[in-house]
């Protein structure tokens, strides 16, 4: 079996010879114990680097034969950068990792028993959050239960860590989506799945490449992007507000017509105005965001561009 390992990468330019150095070591030890093929490689894809990634990754590509690279015309986010990876490689299955080695390397082998047994795709899940901060930890693993909630097919602290078969790539490449969220997209190829557990390790070197700003932009994506759940809520919101505003209105109509305790007053004008007005702005807020998915999905705008590639024995891409 051909194994190609997919690796985004954004700046990676402190840990990207350490990164390939440990895959290619990996590699190595796979072809000599019969676990994989010798044409076995790693795919680097440069999501628009500022600094020297793509430099270093062409030098790698020159001097080690399992080091292959993709450049992006501009940078493009994670998800992009990894679905360019995943249709370009040439494996018979295809694992994606990230480049700052906190996924234990070591459960590739186990991903690729589990895809010789017969599964099709094989989710890396963490088995504990101890390297996280409180923070991280709880806003992670509240958030996977808000998508559980809203009815988004996912797996529970499962990230972007996985391997799929070249039957799986061939089926995610019929999807034609502009708002590209694969840990939501990925279950719903429905071929025989399994889980790995693994540890996560603390960030080699470097930043992360996901502050909270893109986190919650990544978050919002996913429930947007998979769930009319919003959408109904609006409705339900929309119904429960206008029956107690009928109700309110029938008070206010018995106190005037058969008691003497009317006292015109601003809040019984003011708190409605406001309630009502805030809860429509709200509703019309996410109206919005659906809308502005059916604008982008309607223009079929390509996901990538690719600028170069390197280590594919062609001729240079631009």
């Amino acid at each position: 079996m051909k194994l190609s390992i997919v690796v985004p990468c954004y700046n990676e330019e402190e840990v990207l010879p350490e990164t390939s150095r440990r895959l290619i070591e990996l590699l190595d030890d796979l072809v000599a114990r019969g676990k994989v093929g010798d044409d076995s490689h790693v795919v680097f894809v440069d999501d628009g680097s500022r600094d020297k990634t793509w430099s270093m990754i062409e030098d790698l590509s020159r001097q080690q034969r399992r080091i292959r690279g993709l450049k992006l015309s501009r940078n493009r986010g994670h998800q992009n950068a990894l679905l360019c990876g995943l249709m370009n490689a040439e494996g018979d299955a295809l694992i994606s990792a990230d480049a700052d080695l906190q996924d234990d390397l070591g459960a590739i082998e186990q991903m690729v028993d589990a895809h010789a047994k017969g599964s099709d795709v094989v989710y890396g899940v963490r088995k504990r959050r101890d390297t996280d901060t409180f923070f991280k930890r709880f806003t992670a693993e509240g958030y996977y239960w808000l998508l559980a909630k809203f009815k988004v097919q996912v797996v529970f602290n499962h990230a972007d860590y996985r391997l799929l078969s070249r039957r799986a790539i061939e089926a995610l490449r019929e999807f034609g989506e502009v708002n590209i969220f694969l840990r939501g997209i990925v279950p719903q190829l429905g071929f025989p799945s399994s889980i790995v557990y693994y540890d996560r390790a603390e960030r080699f070197a470097g930043e992360s490449k996901y502050p909270l700003r893109k986190m919650l932009s990544f978050a919002w994506q996913g429930i947007t992007s998979f769930s009319s759940v919003p959408l109904r809520f609006i409705t339900t919101m929309g119904v429960t507000i206008s029956m107690g505003s009928f109700g309110l209105a029938l008070w206010a109509l018995f106190v005037r017509l058969f008691t003497e305790e009317a006292v015109p007053g601003w809040a019984s004008v003011t708190v409605p105005i406001y309630l009502l007005g805030g809860i429509q702005l709200l509703c019309i807020g996410i109206l919005g965001e659906y809308l502005a998915k059916i604008y982008m999905e309607t223009k079929r705008r390509p996901a990538f561009f690719l600028e170069k590639r390197a280590g594919f024995g062609d001729a240079e891409t631009r």
